[in-house]
Protein backbone atom coordinates (compact mmCIF):
# COMPACT_ATOMS: atom_id res chain seq x y z
CA UNK A 1 0.00 0.00 0.00
CA UNK A 2 1.15 3.52 -0.58
CA UNK A 3 1.60 4.07 3.18
CA UNK A 4 2.19 0.70 4.78
CA UNK A 5 0.76 1.93 8.12
CA UNK A 6 -2.31 3.62 6.62
CA UNK A 7 -4.70 0.70 7.15
CA UNK A 8 -3.85 0.63 10.83
CA UNK A 9 -3.44 4.34 11.59
CA UNK A 10 -5.17 6.71 9.15
CA UNK A 11 -8.62 8.09 10.13
CA UNK A 12 -11.17 5.44 9.22
CA UNK A 13 -13.58 7.76 7.42
CA UNK A 14 -10.95 9.34 5.19
CA UNK A 15 -9.23 6.00 4.61
CA UNK A 16 -12.45 4.26 3.66
CA UNK A 17 -13.31 7.10 1.30
CA UNK A 18 -9.86 6.86 -0.27
CA UNK A 19 -10.27 3.12 -0.81
CA UNK A 20 -13.99 3.05 -1.58
CA UNK A 21 -14.19 5.77 -4.23
CA UNK A 22 -11.81 4.00 -6.63
CA UNK A 23 -13.46 0.65 -5.78
CA UNK A 24 -16.96 1.98 -6.45
CA UNK A 25 -15.75 3.55 -9.67
CA UNK A 26 -14.11 0.29 -10.68
CA UNK A 27 -17.27 -1.69 -9.94
CA UNK A 28 -19.40 0.66 -12.02
CA UNK A 29 -16.95 0.51 -14.89
CA UNK A 30 -16.73 -3.26 -14.53
CA UNK A 31 -20.46 -3.45 -15.16
CA UNK A 32 -19.82 -1.80 -18.52
CA UNK A 33 -18.21 -4.99 -19.85
CA UNK A 34 -21.54 -6.75 -20.26
CA UNK A 35 -23.80 -3.70 -20.10
CA UNK A 36 -22.18 -2.09 -23.14
CA UNK A 37 -22.59 -5.36 -25.00
CA UNK A 38 -26.30 -5.42 -24.13
CA UNK A 39 -26.76 -1.78 -25.10
CA UNK A 40 -25.31 -2.32 -28.58
CA UNK A 41 -26.91 -5.73 -29.08
CA UNK A 42 -30.33 -4.50 -27.91
CA UNK A 43 -30.25 -1.84 -30.63
CA UNK A 44 -29.23 -4.14 -33.50
CA UNK A 45 -31.60 -3.34 -36.34
CA UNK A 46 -34.52 -5.73 -36.68
CA UNK A 47 -33.29 -8.42 -34.26
CA UNK A 48 -32.24 -6.40 -31.22
CA UNK A 49 -34.91 -7.79 -28.89
CA UNK A 50 -34.17 -11.42 -29.79
CA UNK A 51 -30.41 -10.90 -29.61
CA UNK A 52 -30.74 -9.21 -26.20
CA UNK A 53 -32.87 -12.09 -24.92
CA UNK A 54 -30.30 -14.57 -26.25
CA UNK A 55 -27.56 -12.78 -24.38
CA UNK A 56 -29.68 -12.86 -21.24
CA UNK A 57 -29.84 -16.63 -21.48
CA UNK A 58 -26.02 -16.67 -21.23
CA UNK A 59 -26.10 -14.87 -17.86
CA UNK A 60 -26.02 -18.02 -15.69
CA UNK A 61 -22.76 -19.17 -17.26
CA UNK A 62 -21.21 -15.69 -17.30
CA UNK A 63 -22.13 -15.17 -13.63
CA UNK A 64 -20.76 -18.59 -12.68
CA UNK A 65 -17.43 -17.78 -14.32
CA UNK A 66 -17.28 -14.46 -12.45
CA UNK A 67 -18.13 -16.35 -9.25
CA UNK A 68 -15.10 -18.61 -9.72
CA UNK A 69 -12.92 -15.51 -9.52
CA UNK A 70 -14.56 -14.65 -6.19
CA UNK A 71 -13.89 -18.15 -4.83
CA UNK A 72 -10.14 -17.58 -4.99
CA UNK A 73 -9.88 -13.79 -5.32
CA UNK A 74 -12.18 -12.48 -2.59
CA UNK A 75 -11.36 -15.31 -0.22
CA UNK A 76 -7.65 -14.89 -0.88
CA UNK A 77 -7.74 -11.11 -0.67
CA UNK A 78 -9.53 -11.20 2.70
CA UNK A 79 -7.16 -13.81 4.10
CA UNK A 80 -4.12 -11.92 2.79
CA UNK A 81 -5.30 -8.68 4.45
CA UNK A 82 -5.56 -10.48 7.80
CA UNK A 83 -2.05 -11.94 7.37
CA UNK A 84 -0.69 -8.49 6.52
CA UNK A 85 -2.32 -7.11 9.67
CA UNK A 86 -0.48 -9.80 11.63
CA UNK A 87 2.78 -8.75 9.96
CA UNK A 88 3.01 -12.09 8.12
CA UNK A 89 3.88 -10.96 4.58
CA UNK A 90 5.29 -14.38 3.63
CA UNK A 91 1.98 -16.00 4.53
CA UNK A 92 0.08 -13.43 2.47
CA UNK A 93 2.37 -14.09 -0.50
CA UNK A 94 1.79 -17.83 -0.29
CA UNK A 95 -1.95 -17.20 -0.41
CA UNK A 96 -1.48 -15.13 -3.57
CA UNK A 97 0.48 -17.93 -5.20
CA UNK A 98 -2.09 -20.55 -4.29
CA UNK A 99 -4.95 -18.46 -5.60
CA UNK A 100 -3.19 -17.88 -8.90
CA UNK A 101 -2.79 -21.61 -9.43
CA UNK A 102 -6.38 -22.25 -8.41
CA UNK A 103 -7.72 -19.62 -10.82
CA UNK A 104 -5.80 -21.18 -13.70
CA UNK A 105 -7.08 -24.68 -13.00
CA UNK A 106 -10.68 -23.49 -12.65
CA UNK A 107 -10.46 -21.47 -15.87
CA UNK A 108 -9.30 -24.43 -17.93
CA UNK A 109 -11.94 -26.72 -16.43
CA UNK A 110 -14.79 -24.20 -16.91
CA UNK A 111 -13.84 -23.55 -20.53
CA UNK A 112 -13.87 -27.24 -21.39
CA UNK A 113 -17.12 -28.08 -19.59
CA UNK A 114 -19.17 -25.16 -20.89
CA UNK A 115 -17.94 -25.50 -24.47
CA UNK A 116 -18.81 -29.20 -24.55
CA UNK A 117 -22.27 -28.85 -22.96
CA UNK A 118 -23.10 -25.39 -24.27
CA UNK A 119 -26.26 -26.04 -26.31
CA UNK A 120 -28.17 -28.25 -23.83
CA UNK A 121 -27.30 -25.82 -21.03
CA UNK A 122 -28.58 -22.81 -22.98
CA UNK A 123 -31.83 -24.62 -23.76
CA UNK A 124 -32.15 -25.49 -20.08
CA UNK A 125 -31.55 -21.86 -19.12
CA UNK A 126 -34.47 -20.59 -21.22
CA UNK A 127 -33.26 -20.33 -24.82
CA UNK A 128 -35.81 -20.90 -27.58
CA UNK A 129 -35.35 -21.72 -31.25
CA UNK A 130 -35.41 -17.99 -31.96
CA UNK A 131 -32.86 -16.95 -29.34
CA UNK A 132 -30.49 -19.96 -29.27
CA UNK A 133 -28.35 -18.83 -32.26
CA UNK A 134 -27.64 -15.49 -30.58
CA UNK A 135 -26.89 -17.08 -27.21
CA UNK A 136 -24.59 -19.67 -28.73
CA UNK A 137 -22.85 -17.14 -30.97
CA UNK A 138 -21.95 -14.98 -27.98
CA UNK A 139 -21.02 -17.73 -25.53
CA UNK A 140 -18.78 -19.70 -27.90
CA UNK A 141 -16.41 -16.76 -28.23
CA UNK A 142 -16.74 -15.54 -24.62
CA UNK A 143 -15.67 -18.87 -23.13
CA UNK A 144 -12.26 -18.74 -24.78
CA UNK A 145 -11.49 -15.75 -22.60
CA UNK A 146 -12.23 -17.50 -19.28
CA UNK A 147 -8.59 -17.46 -18.16
CA UNK A 148 -8.39 -13.72 -18.74
CA UNK A 149 -11.68 -13.11 -16.91
CA UNK A 150 -10.60 -15.07 -13.83
CA UNK A 151 -7.14 -13.52 -13.67
CA UNK A 152 -8.33 -9.93 -14.14
CA UNK A 153 -11.20 -10.21 -11.63
CA UNK A 154 -9.63 -12.64 -9.16
CA UNK A 155 -6.10 -11.32 -8.81
CA UNK A 156 -7.25 -7.70 -8.77
CA UNK A 157 -8.53 -8.38 -5.24
CA UNK A 158 -4.92 -8.74 -4.09
CA UNK A 159 -4.13 -5.27 -5.38
CA UNK A 160 -7.12 -3.88 -3.44
CA UNK A 161 -6.16 -5.84 -0.30
CA UNK A 162 -2.83 -3.98 -0.18
CA UNK A 163 -4.58 -0.61 -0.26
CA UNK A 164 -3.79 0.10 -3.92
CA UNK A 165 -7.40 0.89 -4.77
CA UNK A 166 -6.40 3.36 -7.49
CA UNK A 167 -4.41 0.69 -9.32
CA UNK A 168 -7.22 -1.85 -8.97
CA UNK A 169 -9.55 0.76 -10.47
CA UNK A 170 -7.16 1.22 -13.39
CA UNK A 171 -7.34 -2.54 -14.02
CA UNK A 172 -11.03 -2.18 -14.75
CA UNK A 173 -10.83 1.16 -16.56
CA UNK A 174 -8.26 -0.12 -19.03
CA UNK A 175 -10.40 -3.12 -19.91
CA UNK A 176 -13.64 -1.13 -20.07
CA UNK A 177 -12.18 1.47 -22.43
CA UNK A 178 -10.94 -1.28 -24.71
CA UNK A 179 -14.38 -2.91 -24.65
CA UNK A 180 -16.24 0.34 -25.39
CA UNK A 181 -13.94 1.12 -28.31
CA UNK A 182 -13.95 -2.39 -29.79
CA UNK A 183 -17.70 -3.15 -29.44
CA UNK A 184 -19.03 -0.95 -32.25
CA UNK A 185 -16.11 -1.92 -34.48
CA UNK A 186 -16.72 -5.65 -34.17
CA UNK A 187 -20.53 -5.60 -33.90
CA UNK A 188 -21.36 -3.08 -36.64
CA UNK A 189 -18.30 -2.12 -38.71
CA UNK A 190 -17.14 -5.72 -39.15
CA UNK A 191 -20.74 -7.04 -39.02
CA UNK A 192 -19.88 -9.75 -36.46
CA UNK A 193 -23.03 -9.23 -34.37
CA UNK A 194 -23.14 -10.99 -31.00
CA UNK A 195 -19.87 -12.81 -31.68
CA UNK A 196 -18.20 -9.43 -32.13
CA UNK A 197 -19.51 -8.25 -28.76
CA UNK A 198 -18.06 -11.34 -27.10
CA UNK A 199 -14.71 -10.92 -28.86
CA UNK A 200 -14.48 -7.30 -27.71
CA UNK A 201 -15.12 -8.40 -24.11
CA UNK A 202 -12.52 -11.19 -24.28
CA UNK A 203 -9.82 -8.89 -25.68
CA UNK A 204 -10.63 -6.24 -23.06
CA UNK A 205 -10.39 -8.74 -20.20
CA UNK A 206 -7.09 -10.03 -21.59
CA UNK A 207 -5.62 -6.51 -21.48
CA UNK A 208 -6.83 -6.16 -17.86
CA UNK A 209 -5.31 -9.53 -16.92
CA UNK A 210 -1.93 -8.56 -18.34
CA UNK A 211 -2.06 -5.29 -16.35
CA UNK A 212 -2.76 -7.18 -13.09
CA UNK A 213 0.03 -9.69 -13.64
CA UNK A 214 2.54 -6.96 -14.48
CA UNK A 215 1.60 -5.04 -11.33
CA UNK A 216 1.92 -8.09 -9.07
CA UNK A 217 5.35 -8.74 -10.54
CA UNK A 218 6.42 -5.06 -10.33
CA UNK A 219 8.26 -2.99 -7.76
CA UNK A 220 5.33 -1.37 -5.94
CA UNK A 221 3.52 -4.52 -4.81
CA UNK A 222 4.23 -5.97 -1.37
CA UNK A 223 2.88 -9.40 -2.34
CA UNK A 224 4.55 -11.59 -4.95
CA UNK A 225 3.55 -14.93 -6.44
CA UNK A 226 4.93 -17.79 -4.34
CA UNK A 227 3.85 -21.19 -2.90
CA UNK A 228 0.20 -22.21 -2.40
CA UNK A 229 -2.04 -22.31 0.66
CA UNK A 230 -5.46 -23.21 -0.75
CA UNK A 231 -7.81 -24.64 1.85
CA UNK A 232 -8.13 -21.63 4.22
CA UNK A 233 -8.56 -19.36 1.20
CA UNK A 234 -11.27 -21.53 -0.31
CA UNK A 235 -13.08 -21.75 3.03
CA UNK A 236 -13.54 -17.97 3.05
CA UNK A 237 -13.97 -17.74 -0.73
CA UNK A 238 -16.84 -20.23 -0.74
CA UNK A 239 -19.20 -17.56 0.55
CA UNK A 240 -18.66 -14.93 -2.20
CA UNK A 241 -18.42 -17.77 -4.71
CA UNK A 242 -21.86 -19.02 -3.71
CA UNK A 243 -23.25 -15.49 -3.69
CA UNK A 244 -22.18 -15.03 -7.30
CA UNK A 245 -22.55 -18.56 -8.66
CA UNK A 246 -26.06 -18.93 -7.29
CA UNK A 247 -26.93 -15.92 -9.42
CA UNK A 248 -26.66 -18.44 -12.26
CA UNK A 249 -29.28 -20.65 -10.62
CA UNK A 250 -31.49 -17.64 -9.99
CA UNK A 251 -31.28 -16.67 -13.67
CA UNK A 252 -32.16 -20.21 -14.67
CA UNK A 253 -35.18 -20.20 -12.34
CA UNK A 254 -36.38 -16.79 -13.54
CA UNK A 255 -35.84 -17.49 -17.25
CA UNK A 256 -37.42 -20.94 -17.26
CA UNK A 257 -40.45 -19.78 -15.25
CA UNK A 258 -40.99 -16.61 -17.27
CA UNK A 259 -40.64 -18.46 -20.54
CA UNK A 260 -43.27 -20.96 -19.37
CA UNK A 261 -45.72 -18.32 -18.10
CA UNK A 262 -45.04 -15.46 -20.52
CA UNK A 263 -42.65 -16.19 -23.40
CA UNK A 264 -39.52 -14.60 -24.90
CA UNK A 265 -40.61 -11.01 -24.24
CA UNK A 266 -40.74 -11.68 -20.48
CA UNK A 267 -37.31 -13.31 -20.56
CA UNK A 268 -36.08 -10.20 -22.38
CA UNK A 269 -37.66 -7.95 -19.75
CA UNK A 270 -35.91 -9.92 -17.02
CA UNK A 271 -32.63 -9.50 -18.92
CA UNK A 272 -33.12 -5.74 -18.73
CA UNK A 273 -34.12 -5.82 -15.06
CA UNK A 274 -31.18 -8.00 -14.07
CA UNK A 275 -28.84 -5.77 -16.08
CA UNK A 276 -30.07 -2.71 -14.20
CA UNK A 277 -29.72 -4.62 -10.91
CA UNK A 278 -26.16 -5.60 -11.81
CA UNK A 279 -25.19 -1.98 -12.39
CA UNK A 280 -27.14 -0.74 -9.36
CA UNK A 281 -25.49 -3.17 -6.93
CA UNK A 282 -21.95 -2.65 -8.22
CA UNK A 283 -21.33 0.39 -5.97
CA UNK A 284 -22.29 -1.74 -2.97
CA UNK A 285 -19.50 -4.16 -3.81
CA UNK A 286 -17.18 -1.20 -4.29
CA UNK A 287 -18.06 0.17 -0.86
CA UNK A 288 -17.46 -3.27 0.65
CA UNK A 289 -14.10 -3.55 -1.10
CA UNK A 290 -13.15 -0.18 0.35
CA UNK A 291 -14.00 -1.35 3.88
CA UNK A 292 -12.68 -4.92 3.72
CA UNK A 293 -8.92 -4.14 3.79
CA UNK A 294 -9.52 -1.86 6.80
CA UNK A 295 -11.63 -4.47 8.60
CA UNK A 296 -9.31 -7.38 7.79
CA UNK A 297 -6.05 -5.60 8.57
CA UNK A 298 -7.23 -4.17 11.89
CA UNK A 299 -8.93 -7.41 12.89
CA UNK A 300 -5.62 -9.18 12.35
CA UNK A 301 -3.79 -6.46 14.30
CA UNK A 302 -6.34 -6.38 17.15
CA UNK A 303 -7.47 -2.77 16.55
CA UNK A 304 -11.14 -3.48 17.20
CA UNK A 305 -12.32 0.13 17.52
CA UNK A 306 -11.24 0.68 13.92
CA UNK A 307 -13.05 -2.49 12.87
CA UNK A 308 -16.28 -1.21 14.45
CA UNK A 309 -15.88 2.24 12.90
CA UNK A 310 -15.34 0.77 9.46
CA UNK A 311 -18.42 -1.45 9.74
CA UNK A 312 -20.68 1.34 10.96
CA UNK A 313 -19.61 3.62 8.13
CA UNK A 314 -20.05 0.83 5.58
CA UNK A 315 -23.55 0.08 6.87
CA UNK A 316 -24.65 3.71 6.71
CA UNK A 317 -23.33 4.20 3.19
CA UNK A 318 -24.89 0.97 1.90
CA UNK A 319 -28.33 1.63 3.39
CA UNK A 320 -28.51 5.22 2.10
CA UNK A 321 -27.43 4.09 -1.34
CA UNK A 322 -29.94 1.23 -1.67
CA UNK A 323 -32.80 3.46 -0.53
CA UNK A 324 -31.88 5.88 -3.34
CA UNK A 325 -31.74 3.04 -5.87
CA UNK A 326 -35.17 1.82 -4.78
CA UNK A 327 -36.69 5.29 -5.18
CA UNK A 328 -35.16 5.90 -8.62
CA UNK A 329 -36.18 2.54 -10.11
CA UNK A 330 -39.74 2.83 -8.79
CA UNK A 331 -40.20 6.40 -10.05
CA UNK A 332 -38.24 6.37 -13.31
CA UNK A 333 -38.03 2.82 -14.70
CA UNK A 334 -38.27 3.96 -18.34
CA UNK A 335 -34.98 5.86 -18.03
CA UNK A 336 -33.15 2.60 -17.37
CA UNK A 337 -35.10 0.56 -19.91
CA UNK A 338 -34.31 2.99 -22.74
CA UNK A 339 -30.62 2.15 -22.41
CA UNK A 340 -31.26 -1.37 -23.68
CA UNK A 341 -34.25 -1.36 -26.03
CA UNK A 342 -37.13 0.82 -27.26
CA UNK A 343 -39.55 -1.77 -28.63
CA UNK A 344 -42.96 -0.82 -27.11
CA UNK A 345 -44.02 -4.34 -26.11
CA UNK A 346 -40.71 -5.08 -24.38
CA UNK A 347 -40.63 -1.64 -22.70
CA UNK A 348 -44.12 -2.13 -21.27
CA UNK A 349 -43.30 -5.50 -19.76
CA UNK A 350 -39.89 -4.34 -18.50
CA UNK A 351 -41.49 -1.37 -16.73
CA UNK A 352 -43.70 -3.72 -14.69
CA UNK A 353 -40.80 -6.09 -14.08
CA UNK A 354 -38.45 -3.42 -12.70
CA UNK A 355 -41.01 -1.92 -10.34
CA UNK A 356 -41.75 -5.26 -8.70
CA UNK A 357 -38.21 -6.63 -8.94
CA UNK A 358 -36.66 -3.62 -7.16
CA UNK A 359 -39.35 -3.18 -4.49
CA UNK A 360 -37.21 -4.74 -1.74
CA UNK A 361 -33.80 -3.45 -2.80
CA UNK A 362 -33.84 -0.80 -0.05
CA UNK A 363 -32.94 -3.58 2.42
CA UNK A 364 -30.09 -4.90 0.35
CA UNK A 365 -27.66 -2.46 1.97
CA UNK A 366 -28.02 -4.26 5.31
CA UNK A 367 -27.46 -7.63 3.64
CA UNK A 368 -24.33 -6.47 1.83
CA UNK A 369 -22.69 -4.63 4.74
CA UNK A 370 -23.10 -7.50 7.19
CA UNK A 371 -22.32 -10.27 4.71
CA UNK A 372 -19.15 -8.64 3.39
CA UNK A 373 -17.92 -7.80 6.88
CA UNK A 374 -18.19 -11.47 7.81
CA UNK A 375 -16.05 -12.25 4.74
CA UNK A 376 -13.46 -9.64 5.76
CA UNK A 377 -13.30 -11.16 9.27
CA UNK A 378 -12.61 -14.60 7.84
CA UNK A 379 -15.88 -16.06 9.16
CA UNK A 380 -16.29 -18.79 6.57
CA UNK A 381 -19.17 -20.76 8.11
CA UNK A 382 -21.57 -17.92 8.88
CA UNK A 383 -20.83 -16.12 5.60
CA UNK A 384 -21.53 -19.38 3.77
CA UNK A 385 -24.87 -19.75 5.54
CA UNK A 386 -25.90 -16.21 4.68
CA UNK A 387 -24.78 -16.65 1.08
CA UNK A 388 -27.10 -19.64 0.80
CA UNK A 389 -29.97 -17.92 2.60
CA UNK A 390 -31.16 -15.29 0.14
CA UNK A 391 -30.93 -17.19 -3.12
CA UNK A 392 -30.96 -20.92 -2.41
CA UNK A 393 -33.17 -21.08 0.69
CA UNK A 394 -35.52 -18.19 -0.13
CA UNK A 395 -35.48 -16.84 -3.68
CA UNK A 396 -35.34 -19.93 -5.89
CA UNK A 397 -38.06 -21.83 -3.97
CA UNK A 398 -40.27 -18.71 -4.00
CA UNK A 399 -39.93 -18.40 -7.78
CA UNK A 400 -41.52 -21.83 -8.17
CA UNK A 401 -43.91 -21.74 -5.18
CA UNK A 402 -45.60 -18.33 -5.50
CA UNK A 403 -47.18 -18.93 -8.95
CA UNK A 404 -49.26 -21.70 -7.36
CA UNK A 405 -50.89 -19.18 -5.00
CA UNK A 406 -51.41 -16.14 -7.24
CA UNK A 407 -53.59 -15.87 -10.34
CA UNK A 408 -51.04 -13.67 -12.16
CA UNK A 409 -48.22 -16.19 -12.59
CA UNK A 410 -45.69 -13.75 -14.05
CA UNK A 411 -46.27 -11.24 -11.23
CA UNK A 412 -45.79 -14.08 -8.74
CA UNK A 413 -42.38 -14.87 -10.25
CA UNK A 414 -41.32 -11.22 -10.05
CA UNK A 415 -42.59 -10.94 -6.46
CA UNK A 416 -40.15 -13.60 -5.28
CA UNK A 417 -37.24 -11.14 -5.51
CA UNK A 418 -38.42 -8.40 -3.08
CA UNK A 419 -39.73 -10.95 -0.58
CA UNK A 420 -36.37 -12.75 -0.54
CA UNK A 421 -34.44 -9.46 -0.32
CA UNK A 422 -36.34 -8.23 2.73
CA UNK A 423 -36.39 -11.55 4.61
CA UNK A 424 -32.68 -12.23 3.98
CA UNK A 425 -31.67 -8.75 5.16
CA UNK A 426 -33.63 -9.09 8.41
CA UNK A 427 -32.09 -12.48 9.21
CA UNK A 428 -28.57 -11.37 8.24
CA UNK A 429 -28.76 -8.19 10.32
CA UNK A 430 -30.02 -10.12 13.34
CA UNK A 431 -27.27 -12.73 13.13
CA UNK A 432 -24.61 -10.06 12.70
CA UNK A 433 -25.87 -8.10 15.72
CA UNK A 434 -25.33 -11.12 17.99
CA UNK A 435 -22.16 -12.62 16.45
CA UNK A 436 -20.05 -9.54 15.72
CA UNK A 437 -19.14 -8.74 19.39
CA UNK A 438 -18.35 -12.40 20.05
CA UNK A 439 -16.01 -12.58 17.03
CA UNK A 440 -14.03 -9.57 18.24
CA UNK A 441 -13.92 -10.94 21.79
CA UNK A 442 -12.60 -14.28 20.59
CA UNK A 443 -9.89 -12.61 18.51
CA UNK A 444 -8.88 -10.51 21.53
CA UNK A 445 -8.42 -13.67 23.60
CA UNK A 446 -6.29 -15.22 20.85
CA UNK A 447 -3.99 -12.19 20.74
CA UNK A 448 -3.75 -12.10 24.55
CA UNK A 449 -2.70 -15.76 24.65
CA UNK A 450 -0.03 -15.18 22.05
Amino acid sequence: MEDKNALGQAPVGKLMMKLAVPSVTAQLINALYNIVDRMYIGHMEGVGDLALTGLGVCFPIIMFISALSALAGMGGGSRAAIRMGEGNIEGAESILGGCTALLLVMAVAATAVFQIFQEPLLLLFGASENTLPYASGYLTVYLWGTVSVLFSLGLNNFITAQGFSLFSMLTVIIGAVCNIVLDPIFIFALDMGVAGAALATVLAQTVSAVWVLLFLRGKRTQLRLRASVLLPVMAIGVSPFIMQSTESLVNIAFNSSLRAYGGDVYVGAMTIASSVMQVATMPLHGLAQGAQPIVGFNYGAGNFDRVRQAFRLLLKCCVVYTCCVCALTELFPDVFIAIFNDKPELVGVARQTIRVYFAGVFMFGVQTACQQTFVALGEAKVSLLLALLRKIILLIPLIYILPHFLADKVFAVWLAEPIADICAAVVTGTIFFFRFPRILSRRGEELHQN
